[in-house]
């Protein structure tokens, strides 16, 4: 089961007030219908106001899958949009008209909860604190596990322990692979 915690108030959307829990026993076995599982929910103004679901295959995160054995495809999106979006018509949560986007979280997907640096330990992240640790609000660096409500980051040789509770924000960084060596163009032969 996905971690609920919501940084900041329970209710999704700022000035329009929406239940985050109600909104998800919609959400949730429509996603699972489908073989997916909802990671996050994200009701913004842009513009006009967007309700983003974020999925990924189902049991990802109990079985701590990476990132591209969770990846989900635009196939799966729009089955779950199109099926989803009659759902939230009838239950009629969010009032206000918005559109609705289905997609998945992304290389640099957001961490939300203890069970999302468990998972992500070993791999690197942005984290945007409320309090300064060593005299930083921002850290990127390697994720460690997390002992109790703290989590280890290590920057190069620099290590700091992070309070989860100041964690104001948490990103992964997708890290491009090493560049290729220089050399020779490969020349096809006829």
């Amino acid at each position: 089961m996905p971690d609920r915690t919501l940084q900041g108030s329970e209710a999704l959307g700022g000035a329009l007030r929406v239940d985050r829990e109600k909104l998800l026993s919609i959400v949730e076995p429509v996603a699972l219908a489908h073989g997916a599982e909802v990671v996050d929910l994200e009701l913004k103004s842009e513009g006009g106001w967007i309700l983003r679901v974020f999925v990924e295959k189902a049991g990802s995160a109990e079985k701590n899958a990476t990132i591209p054995d969770a990846a989900v495809d635009l196939e799966l999106c729009a089955h779950v949009a199109r099926d989803l979006s009659p759902a939230l018509d009838v239950a009629d949560l969010i009032p206000a008209a918005y559109n609705l986007e289905v997609s998945s979280p992304g290389v640099e997907r957001a961490l939300r909860g203890v069970r999302d640096f468990i998972r992500f330990a070993g791999k690197k992240a942005k984290l945007k604190l409320k309090n300064a640790v060593s005299g930083q609000k921002v850290l990127i660096g390697t994720l460690g596990v997390p002992q109790g409500a703290i989590v280890p980051v290590t920057d190069g040789k620099r290590s700091y322990e992070v309070p989860l509770d100041d964690v104001e924000k948490a990103n992964l960084v997708f890290e491009f692979g090493p560049a290729p060596k220089p050399g020779k163009k490969n020349v096809s032969r006829k």
